[in-house]
């Protein structure tokens, strides 16, 4: 950290990039629930792990098996999580779009550079 910046400064920095980023982005936003939702599947994705629609239906913390419908049609017609087959033809497991991709990969470039003082 620089001289005078503390670990607040850093976020503040952090989040002024990330909405500059969100303003350029190309997919529609997401609600609180889509955003915390498709946080659950980059980080299954990013640890390797299978996530499916089922796995997230036995989530609480994401409302009702209605709710979570809803929310991960929508998050699909946005643009930013897909559904594929697995072997099971019933069972359906989430990944990210290449876009949604592209976001994260944005938002990690710009923690990097709230971290320097850039």
């Amino acid at each position: 950290m620089k001289k005078g910046k503390t670990a607040a400064d850093i976020y503040v920095r952090f989040l002024q990039l990330s909405e500059a980023i969100r303003g350029l982005h190309s997919l529609p936003p997401l609600d609180p629930l889509e955003e915390r939702m498709l946080a659950w599947v980059a980080r299954a994705g990013s640890a390797g792990e299978r996530l499916s629609v089922r796995d997230m239906m036995g989530r609480d913390e994401f409302g009702a098996p209605a709710t979570i419908h809803a929310r991960l049609k929508s998050m699909r017609v946005k643009g930013w999580i897909v559904l594929a087959d697995t072997e099971d033809a019933r069972r359906k497991q989430l990944a990210l779009t290449d876009a949604a991709l592209q976001h994260y990969a944005q938002l990690s470039q710009a923690l990097v550079k709230a971290a320097k003082g850039a």
